[in-house]
């Protein structure tokens, strides 16, 4: 489990390179944090939303990332927020899709198109993986893919999804941009406008 220190945060941050957090969950009362940016993002990075030991000033907490706000112009992290979940309780956390191997039919000509990154789960806060590999070397030929409900997880993990059929990675045939540039655009018909028809009307009167 991966450890992380906090402070109790009085009003605002007190320290540059400190960014505000809170901690809540069942059975706790709300606590307002500051924690180190650059520590709390090369964390987040590597774990994702799994189970971190968050000390607080000695008190020690089973938490998950619920939630981060970045900044919408440099999209730096500037808040968190914790949660401490029931231990003895599944929880659902999204998790990144790592994909590993080389596909063969990409060799053959084909394109790798990636339609997902990461995944719902479903698991016991201590089973939830930080990521989930994906073996894309079994796409042996342009057609193959790979569906969410195919993707092996730990045991204990369980993949939330509505579709089981939902493609994660295909192969698919290379896009011929160039002979579609080549193809004449058709032109539609649009008849004569309905004011120049009534004008050719009324002259013929």
């Amino acid at each position: 489990m991966t450890n992380l220190t906090a402070k109790i945060r009085k009003e605002k941050v007190s320290e540059a390179g400190l960014i505000p957090a809170v901690l809540y969950g069942p059975g706790i009362e709300n606590v307002s944090l500051e924690i180190d940016k650059k520590v709390i993002e090369k964390m987040y990075k590597e774990v994702g939303e799994t189970l971190i030991d968050l000390d607080v000033e000695g008190k020690k907490y089973n938490v998950l990332v619920h939630e981060t706000q970045v900044d919408p112009i440099t999209l730096e992290l500037i808040h968190v927020d914790f949660y401490q979940p029931n231990l003895k309780e599944t929880t659902e956390a999204d998790v990144h899709l790592d994909f590993t191997g080389i596909a063969p039919a990409v060799k053959l000509g084909g394109t790798m198109i990636t339609n997902m990154r990461e995944v719902t789960v479903e698991a016991l806060p201590k089973d939830l993986p930080n990521k989930i590999e994906v073996d894309v070397s079994e796409l042996k030929e342009i057609g193959d893919a790979i569906t969410i409900d195919s993707i092996k997880v730990p045991q204990g993990v369980k993949v939330v999804f509505d579709d089981p059929e939902e493609v994660v990675v295909q192969i698919v045939e290379p896009e011929d941009v160039d002979k579609e540039l080549a193809e004449p655009i058709e032109e539609i018909d649009k008849g004569e406008p309905e004011e120049k028809a009534s004008e050719e009307d009324d002259n013929k009167e």
